[in-house]
């Protein structure tokens, strides 16, 4: 992970910051400590988003989300300051997107109070994109662009928008702006395995079955050795692939490709 360097030593507590919030997970007063932390470093958006998404899913894989730490009203609720109100924001929408409820993050983004709502964040513009993409709401697609305008070429919030591509699997040419999204510079496209499989799923839909196994066999073998938060999931994605390029294909003539 980078953090852009504001002054000397911030990348190194921005570091350790995000260590102490995944030291204890099932500590269920974490949050309000990562929040005094990022307020204490004056955290903007993009780091906010970095450390929060991490928190977030290493809380899930341990067993204890988010979801069960913070409540609705406390996110909503007017926060001490701006930081600590957007920490709390990040980790509670972070963690509805791990679950993939997209129309339940989607309602809570609506009922935000209406100054929050028009103050928010790009990270937190970008959840909301994802609960539309996934939904497969072609609205998604617009504030998608809105977003992008604004995001560069920050890797997290990148993520989150491919992310609702791959789920999205009736968007309007859904794979191909998946594919194009993939390969703009904030992606790290060889050595990322998240990447990879999100591209594998969109090769598989546009009929490219050998490129699709190249994809997620990268992504297989850039996996940390042990890891079982994804792999099951990259399997079943290169046995879909798999399975759909033995399937036999229509001829032109309307037979049975040999």
């Amino acid at each position: 992970m980078t953090f852009p360097v504001r002054r000397p030593g911030r990348a190194h507590a921005l570091l350790d910051t995000e260590a102490r919030a995944a030291a204890d997970p099932a500590d269920p007063s974490w949050p309000v400590r990562l929040a005094e932390d990022l307020r204490e470093l004056d955290a903007d958006w993009r780091e906010s988003a970095e450390i929060c998404a991490n928190a977030a899913w290493a809380a899930r894989s341990a067993g204890h989300s988010v979801l069960g730490l913070l409540i609705p009203e406390q996110v909503t609720a007017a926060g001490p300051d701006p930081v600590t109100s957007r920490t709390f924001r990040h980790l509670y929408m972070s963690a509805l997107r791990f679950d993939f409820r997209c129309p339940t993050l989607q309602a809570f983004i609506e009922q935000l109070p209406s100054t929050t709502l028009r103050s928010l964040d790009c990270y937190s513009r970008a959840l909301y994109a994802f609960a539309l993409l996934g939904q497969s709401r072609p609205e998604g697609l617009a504030l998608m662009d809105e977003v992008l305008a604004e995001a560069g070429e920050h890797a997290k919030t990148l993520h989150v928008l491919l992310h609702g591509l791959w789920l999205g699997q009736d968007l309007e040419q859904g794979a191909e702006r998946l594919l194009a999204l993939s390969s703009r510079p904030g992606f790290a496209t060889d050595r990322d395995p998240i990447l990879l499989f999100r591209v594998a799923g969109a090769l598989r839909r546009l009929g490219r079955y050998d490129e699709g196994l190249a994809a997620i066999d990268r992504a297989l073998d850039l996996l940390p050795s042990g890891d079982i938060t994804v792999h099951a999931d990259l399997v079943r994605e290169r046995s879909l692939i798999a399975a759909a390029r033995d399937l036999p294909h229509p001829s032109p003539k309307g037979g049975t490709a040999a």
